[in-house]
């Protein structure tokens, strides 16, 4: 894994999608996941290697989030694999679930933003 910072890449839509595909990637999530976060359907995160994220959109909004949480993670866990991915499918017990699911499933990446913020 390597360090992705939101400032560094929130200025243009293709430096912030090339970013999202990136953590996607590193995160081992699926298309249809990140379709979920970032509100966009499944076949719009396939164009997205040909395309860029629109600025001024949800889908915007939501990848800024998302790279933050990422940057978070990397950020608390020094960039250890093991341990990100371990802290996003394991039961936290502040949030009662797995953070993943609370992202993907339920739309609540504000909740454990807020959270990762905490332990920062």
């Amino acid at each position: 894994m390597h360090k992705i910072k939101l400032s560094d890449v929130n200025h243009s839509e293709k430096a912030l999608t090339q970013a999202v595909l990136q953590i996607t990637q590193m995160l081992g999530l699926y298309h249809a996941e990140l379709a979920r976060i970032l509100h966009l359907q499944c076949a719009d995160i396939g164009d997205l290697y040909h395309t860029h994220i629109p600025a001024d959109s949800v889908a915007w909004i939501q990848a800024e989030k998302y790279i933050e949480l990422y940057e978070h993670l990397y950020n608390l866990y020094n960039g250890d694999e093991a341990l990100i991915n371990n802290w996003l499918r394991k039961k936290n017990k502040n949030l009662r679930v797995a953070p993943l699911y609370l992202i993907v499933d339920e739309l609540r990446i504000d909740d454990v933003l807020k959270i990762l913020k905490q332990r920062l």
